[in-house]
């Protein structure tokens, strides 16, 4: 009950964060905007975890927590921020459903068995992202594009190297580090980008960033901090494919983002490629 919960929360809250990111870029420049939407929520897991009697991490544990975090913060979410100045968020969501065929690939390093419907997905996937990037939206933007490459590719390898390389502290302990770590260095990245706070703060982009903290932060991060931790990185990844049908609503509806025929065509191969990744996954885990 509990994975099926977080899986819930990753599937139906992150479809909605990206165009909150959006709506918060209006007064919260990109890094701050993800360094203080972190620091945040990595203290206040950090002091839940604590009133739970959870133990300090190690030094080996805050060093994991530190490369971890650089990889999932500030390439991922700080990156995906910055992109989503130039990039409608139903776009950018679109990009990232990329990421559970990256997972595979990356997770074949350490061992982790590919079968013939994960290779073809990714297949089918790749041709899409290709489509994609060829869209209106990308080429307008090309630093945009370099931007979620870097995201997705930060993203996906902090996963998997979370899982097998870089273990985290056992627990919420685990997910308050890297978020704080995650927070120092991306506020470390704004100071040298010279960010500053756009004055006066509106309203919309406050509410929008509190919704990052407590839901996009404290809930579905952490829910699919756990989820990692217990099952296959398809699996964890599998919010791909709902978050970019919620993203393209909301963006469509909310913030009036427009995407072309051949966008809209890219966006529906690329799924279907992780339809399959997500099948073969499953598949094998249902023989074992």
């Amino acid at each position: 009950m509990r994975i099926l919960l977080c899986l819930l929360a990753t599937w139906l809250i992150w479809g909605s964060t990206y165009l909150a990111i959006k709506f918060a870029l209006v007064s919260l420049p990109p890094f701050i905007q993800m360094g203080s939407r972190f620091l945040v929520a990595g203290l206040a897991v950090l002091l839940w975890a604590r009133w739970q009697k959870a133990p300090w991490p190690t030094q080996t544990e805050w060093r994991n927590a530190a490369i971890i975090g650089a990889l999932m913060m500030v390439c991922g979410m700080g990156t995906t921020a910055f992109a989503e100045q130039t990039i409608a968020s139903s776009l950018v969501v679109v990009f990232v459903a990329c990421a559970p065929m990256l997972m595979v690939l990356f997770s074949r390093l350490f061992g982790v068995r590919t079968d013939a419907f994960e290779l073809s997905g990714i297949a089918v996937g790749f041709i899409g992202v290709l489509l994609l990037v060829r869209g209106q939206g990308f080429s307008a933007s090309p630093i945009g594009l370099a931007a979620m490459c870097v995201s997705v590719t930060g993203w996906t390898v902090g996963s998997v190297l979370s899982r097998h390389r870089f273990p985290l502290a056992p627990g919420a302990m685990g997910y308050a580090s890297e978020m704080l770590c995650g927070s120092v260095l991306l506020s470390l990245v704004a100071l040298i980008r010279g960010e500053t706070l756009q004055w006066p703060l509106l309203p919309s982009a406050v509410f929008a960033w509190g919704y990052l903290v407590v839901f996009g932060s404290l809930i579905a991060f952490n829910a699919y901090m756990f989820l990692l931790s217990q099952v296959r990185p398809a699996t964890a990844s599998s919010y791909t494919l709902v978050c970019p049908v919620i993203g393209l609503a909301l963006g469509s509806t909310l913030a009036g983002e427009t995407l072309s025929r051949s966008e809209w065509a890219a966006s529906g191969v690329m799924l279907s490629g992780v339809v399959l990744v997500l099948w073969g996954a499953s598949r094998r885990q249902a023989q074992k």
